[in-house]
């Protein structure tokens, strides 16, 4: 058994628990591969009926990646690391989407980056009170990723734009409404459910312990979300939301005032390409690896996380300010990368 991580089979169950909960059970290198070893394992184990996923702490399922190495490979220009933590990463991403077993995860406190990654694509998705689903990359010089993109396209209206471009959470009742999450039932219920999907190894149990979760925020803000950010690029969204003196449009603009602009208009584009397009995981990160592949050499992603995480003074200098980004600083960031993309086995093997 490793510090970070608890893998093991128990009942019809195969149990992954995430036991950093002081690192806010933030997902290292080693604990992605280890997950990935896990469903290989699993995948054609006839002991194994379903999938439980979770973590000690209650203030953190997963509140992302751990982002040291990344930045200090970066910092002394070794991008090849980060390259490939994301492929391996996001090639687990894609496992646990196309999974052909039940994958329960159960999402406590913060689920954020990496933490989305590793729970949103799952079969069966439980929240409870303490949820706070979120997507905040584009505060540190990056883009949701993890799958995230194909996430916030299938949200309803234009609540992807919204969440991608501000990092807004969502409690337990928005993450449903958003397509992050399935059911919610309260933390007390948890540890009873748990036994009982363990020992039945059939996720229908949930659906016996599920309720209806206070309401949250974002169904009644979907006629503001889609009128400010229905626009073709960040520069109409800004627009629109300047044009405007109610509170929504204010908070809006305060968050998009924190995030690379550079980040914030890729999401975007990101999003509008795979909306409505039919587009699977595969497609969502081989987008998102477009951009990541160039996030340390020519993004903000170094800064970002300096500014965010080793010097922690909230004050990122960024290649473009918010109303002066080129036209083809988008196109650069997300063109294709040729023999470098993406490859997925699935994909790899037809």
């Amino acid at each position: 058994m490793r510090d970070d991580i608890h893998i093991h089979k128990e009942g019809r169950a195969g149990r992954i628990t995430l036991t950093r909960p002081k690192a806010l059970n933030a997902m290292s290198y080693e604990m992605c591969t280890a997950i990935e070893a896990a469903l290989d394992a699993w995948r054609d184990d006839p002991e194994v009926a379903l999938v439980l996923i979770d973590a000690e702490g209650d203030k953190a399922f997963c509140a992302g990646g751990d982002i040291q190495q990344l930045y200090d490979t970066g910092r002394a220009g070794d991008f090849a690391y980060g390259r490939r933590f994301w492929a391996d990463e996001y090639r687990l991403n894609a496992k646990i989407a196309r999974y052909p077993k039940p994958y329960v995860a159960l999402m406590q406190g913060f689920v954020m980056g990496g933490g989305v990654g590793i729970s949103c694509h799952g079969s069966h998705r439980v929240v409870c009170d303490s949820t706070q689903v979120a997507m905040p990359e584009c505060g540190i010089g990056l883009v949701p990723d993890v799958g995230g993109s194909l996430l916030l396209a299938r949200a309803p209206g234009r609540s992807g734009e919204y969440l991608g471009v501000t990092g807004t959470r969502m409690g337990p009742d928005d993450a449903i409404y958003c397509g992050f999450a399935d059911s919610y039932i309260p933390k007390l219920k948890w540890d009873e459910m748990r036994a009982a999907l363990i020992e039945s190894g059939d996720p229908g149990v949930i659906d016996g312990y599920a309720e209806t979760p206070p309401e949250g925020d974002l169904r009644a803000q979907q006629a503001e979300i889609d009128a400010h950010f229905g626009g073709e690029g960040l520069h109409d969204i800004l627009n629109s939301l300047r044009a405007s003196d109610g509170d929504f449009a204010s908070g809006a603009l305060k968050a998009i005032g924190r995030g690379s602009p550079l980040s914030m208009a890729c999401a975007v584009e990101m999003i509008h390409r795979l909306r409505g397009s039919g587009a699977d995981i595969g497609r969502a990160l081989g987008l998102e690896y477009r951009f990541t592949y160039r996030a340390m050499e020519t993004g903000d992603f170094l800064e970002g996380i300096r500014a965010a995480i080793i010097d922690r003074d909230r004050n990122p200098q960024w290649k473009h300010g918010l109303d002066a980004l080129p036209g083809y600083a988008v196109s650069q960031m997300l063109m294709p990368l040729g023999p470098d993309a993406l490859i997925l086995e699935e994909e790899a093997e037809t």
